[in-house]
């Protein structure tokens, strides 16, 4: 009975939630939810104990000094989000070397329409602000926001051919470099040459200790989490920036190549054929033991960096970016002043940077592209899908909102900046899906 009720949670709950976890869209669905928790509770009759808490100061006191002593929304933004950037840099450094970055002359269309698709919408934001005090975020618009684009664009199944999903694939990876680069470059507070040199060490630590080949991933979190992020998140240069180059770090190869494990396992394999087993639940000692091995040998077999990233992906996936959004998508409305989203062009820079920006660079792209005979679409890669995707990738999401918490001081600015991705993401994607489903 004991059995058949544990069979039946496995069935009803655990399996039916590991599927869903396990869907590329899920993420995406996920992340959606937290933005309409964060605004309910923004405009619900809590929604000072929701602002309270997010300013709560915590750190630590050295000397009678605080230290690392953030608000809880700091702590989320430089803390929780440099694990989402440590993953966004393994996932550059395994399409370095072997995914859909490796042979840059096969994917310069979307390499290109992923630049053409950042600049634009940063040209219309400037345009608008151009020589006002607002005019430094024109960052902003220039994101895509991966999860809800391939989320939008696997809900419409078979309609879309393979080669479709690769494009806003790859486009999504190079822009996240993009707005790597970005945030590096242009958005960083004073420097401390200081605390950024003890953090170029500890960086100089873990290369040594990938060329000396070391595996052990606990080393590298050590010397990344307690020196590199500690030391970058003091020099003034954004601490996420920390968790990318960290991540670029950590081993690519594993301790046991491919065949050696193949041979191993089958060796391994036949020995616990040849065991002599018993007749109850139980293992016997000497299997225990072998299938100890094939699991350590399995596990050495993987790359400490595929091993990180395969490990991080759910939590940065369904906890991380959540908690994000619960923490900066809460926009109050109450008692707002329509008149304050209009006070300048924030709102509708990024809206039209996003929304008219986005797709018209992408598009201008695949034309100079093929005009310049530098790429060719596939037969299945239509303009209509060219332009349908180039909606998808309007949806600014999560990077966005992120460097406007880096852009701007002023509440007021980050409403207008939120307001106007709203905006954009919603309709983008609206927009993206009808054309798309058209197709």
């Amino acid at each position: 009975m004991i059995k058949n009720y544990q069979r039946r949670i496995e069935n009803k709950l655990i399996m039916p939630a590991l599927q869903f976890m396990n869907r590329e869209k899920s993420s995406g669905i996920i992340l959606a939810i937290a933005v309409i928790i964060a605004l309910i509770l923004a405009n619900s009759p809590i929604h000072e104990e929701y602002a309270s808490l997010l300013e709560y100061h915590f750190g630590f006191i050295v000397n009678g000094k605080p230290f690392l002593n953030f608000s809880v929304e700091h702590w989320i933004n430089d803390g929780l989000m440099s694990l989402f950037f440590f993953m966004v840099g393994l996932e550059l450094k395994h399409e370095f070397i072997g995914g859909e970055l490796k042979d840059i002359k096969k994917v310069t269309m979307p390499i290109v329409a992923a630049v053409f698709g950042m600049l634009v919408p940063a040209l219309i934001y400037t345009a608008f602000n151009f020589g006002t005090d607002v005019y430094h975020g024109w960052g902003i618009p220039m994101a895509t926001d991966i999860a809800f684009a391939l989320a939008v664009l696997y809900l419409l199944g078979d309609r879309i051919p393979l080669s479709a999903k690769v494009f806003l694939t790859t486009l999504a990876i190079v822009d996240d470099l993009g707005s790597v680069l970005v945030i590096a470059l242009f958005y960083t507070s004073e420097i401390s040459f200081l605390s950024l040199g003890v953090g170029l060490l500890f960086l100089l630590v873990m290369f040594i200790g990938n060329k000396m080949g070391i595996k052990n991933v606990w080393f590298y979190g050590i010397v990344g989490l307690g020196g590199v992020w500690v030391a970058f998140l003091m020099s003034g240069i954004h601490a996420t920036i920390s968790a990318v180059l960290a991540a670029m770090m950590i081993p690519a190869d594993s301790q046991i190549a491919e065949p050696a494990l193949a041979a191993r396992l089958r060796k391994q394999l036949k020995r616990f054929e040849q065991t002599d087993g018993n007749n109850v639940v139980t293992l016997e000692p000497e299997q225990v033991k072998i299938l100890s091995r094939m699991r350590t040998d399995s596990e050495n077999a993987i790359p400490p960096s595929q091993r990180l990233e395969h490990g991080l992906q759910p939590f940065v996936a369904f906890v991380i970016i959540p908690v994000f959004a619960l923490a900066n998508a809460g926009v109050s409305f109450l008692n707002m002043d329509g008149s304050i989203l209009f006070s300048n062009h924030v709102a509708l820079g990024v809206m039209f940077g996003l929304l008219v920006g986005k797709p018209l660079g992408i598009v201008l792209a695949v034309w100079l592209t093929e005009k310049l005979g530098l790429g060719k679409r596939s037969r299945n890669m239509t303009w209509q899908r060219i332009i349908g995707i180039g909606f998808l990738a309007s949806i600014g999401f999560t990077m966005s909102m992120f460097i406007t918490m880096l852009a701007f001081n002023d509440p007021t600015q980050h409403i207008q900046a939120k307001v106007g991705i709203f905006a954009a993401s919603i309709l983008g994607g609206v927009m993206g899906y009808a054309i798309l489903k058209k197709n």
